[in-house]
């Protein structure tokens, strides 16, 4: 064993009493993330380099393992010990950060996917599942057109997030490795792409400590940089995905009509949230309307030939909004 790696195995295995005293998944067992953690480093020369220059990044990191409760090892594919700005850095995959979301309570199911220009995807509002079709064993799935998340709470409901590849790339180059051309948005794209729509619909999550501080500790020590906080849009900056998922909870017609007309003046200032709201309201409404036809008996032909007559309420309020859009399509 190297000098470097005599002493970082000394700094690892001092954070014994430390990791049991903040440890947040008391199934985590110190010797062996100590020797996942001995395994990675000595397995790298670039990274044990790094270690040896900032020795206390290492305790650092290996003290966040135990906060979080989030395991090293490699079978499980959540988290992993990477040199990065100078220190060694704890880095969370998106399947770590689902993982850390199920076993903390928020959710019970998530999954995240890359949506390509040929497969077949359908949003069926932000609040059920929806529908992606792909052939797993084609060559060639086309460009990549997107990323969503969906998630199933504790109560049933389901959380859909989708991200353009436009919207990808605008948090690509506010982090880091993403300036440089280098690290993980270059070798693994596809994982950043994921983890990036799970870190912008988490807020919408039921809220665990546990995934708020591992969100936290890779915007902020791991030096992603990835931060959708409003004080980067203004003071006044409003989230519209919590109200569009608010908005798509009501249950009745006049329940989402009156939630338009109390909410959409909010987004005055945010013409492309205001849209996005409002396409969301119109979708759903659209939604429910069929839903209260289906339940009613069925009349004859000659009654039923003509499309149902648009809200006059709720056209004008859609038309203050610069439009009203049928159905949202």
């Amino acid at each position: 064993m190297s000098n470097a790696l005599t002493l970082i195995t000394e700094d690892i295995y001092g954070t014994r009493d430390k990791f049991s005293t903040v440890l947040a998944d008391k199934s985590l067992n110190f010797e062996r993330e100590a020797g996942f953690a001995i395994q990675v480093l000595g397995g790298n020369d670039y990274a044990l380099s790094t270690a040896a220059k900032n020795r206390q990044s290492v305790v650092d990191a290996v003290t966040n393992i135990a906060a979080i409760g989030i395991s090293l090892n490699p079978a499980k594919k959540q988290a992993y010990l990477v040199p990065r700005g100078g220190k060694i850095c704890l880095d969370i995959s998106y399947m770590g950060l689902l993982d850390l979301a199920i076993d903390s309570g928020s959710i019970m199911w998530g999954r995240s996917e890359v949506v390509y220009s040929s497969d077949r995807f359908t949003l069926n509002g932000f609040d059920k599942e929806p529908e992606h079709a792909y052939d797993p064993f084609g060559m060639d799935r086309g460009d990549m057109v997107g990323v969503y998340v969906v998630v199933k709470t504790n109560i049933g409901d389901y959380l859909t997030t989708t991200m353009t590849l436009a919207e990808v790339d605008a948090i690509k180059q506010r982090s880091e490795s993403g300036k440089k051309g280098s690290g993980p948005w270059k070798t693994d794209y596809n994982e950043m792409a994921k983890k990036t729509v799970i870190k912008r619909a988490y807020k919408m999550w039921p809220k665990t400590e546990r995934l708020a501080q591992a969100i936290h500790m890779l915007n902020t020590e791991s030096g992603e940089g990835i931060d959708f906080n409003a004080q980067e849009r203004g003071a006044n900056w409003i989230d519209v995905e919590p109200m569009i998922v608010e908005a798509t909870r009501t249950k009745t017609d006049a329940d989402a009509l009156a939630y338009w007309k109390s909410n959409n003046a909010k987004l005055g200032k945010q013409p492309a949230d205001h849209t996005k709201l409002k396409e969301a309201v119109a979708r759903h409404r659209a939604a429910l309307r069929s839903a209260d036809e289906a339940r009613t008996v069925d009349m004859p032909a000659s009654t039923t030939s003509a499309a149902p007559a648009a809200d006059p309420d709720f056209v004008a309020a859609m038309d203050e909004a610069g439009g009203y859009v049928q159905g949202g399509d």
